[in-house]
């Protein structure tokens, strides 16, 4: 279970003032995550501020050493492709925030989408789902 749209908008408020008018964030109900999208011209700009409130930064190769805690928070964002970033912040922090980075094909957009489980939660997406189906197999 994930923090809802308003309380996940508290809890990232300075995160979201960084962007100022650069970005519109909506509601993303699929993935349950604010989302905004960025031209890809300006990277390097948001790179840096989500580096800023998000310290731990993660590839497709690197999120299979993280720490069981982030691997099982993050879910199906934590399903990075190559090109494809996760940004946390310190999961024994008192709130968890993670950030997916995700290129479009078409080379020329970004989408962000910002996201944190509910307190007391640890989200399993559908990997929950999947291990249940495979367990009545082995």
């Amino acid at each position: 279970m994930f923090l809802n749209k308003s309380d996940l908008k508290e809890t990232c408020q300075e995160l979201l003032n960084d962007f100022g008018g650069a970005s519109s964030w909506e509601w993303d109900k699929g993935f349950n995550a604010l989302v905004a999208e960025f031209s890809a011209e300006g990277h390097e700009e948001i790179r840096t501020k989500l580096k800023h409130h998000l310290s731990l930064e993660w590839d497709h190769k690197s999120i299979r050493k993280a720490p069981e805690k982030i691997q099982t928070a993050t879910g199906d964002f934590g399903d990075l492709r190559a090109n494809q970033l996760l940004f946390t912040s310190d999961p024994e922090g008192d709130v968890f925030i993670f950030a997916a980075w995700w290129p479009w094909n078409n080379g020329e957009v970004i989408s962000v989408r910002i996201a944190s489980p509910a307190p007391g939660e640890n989200y399993q997406g559908n990997q929950g789902v999947l291990a249940k189906i495979k367990s009545f197999f082995n």
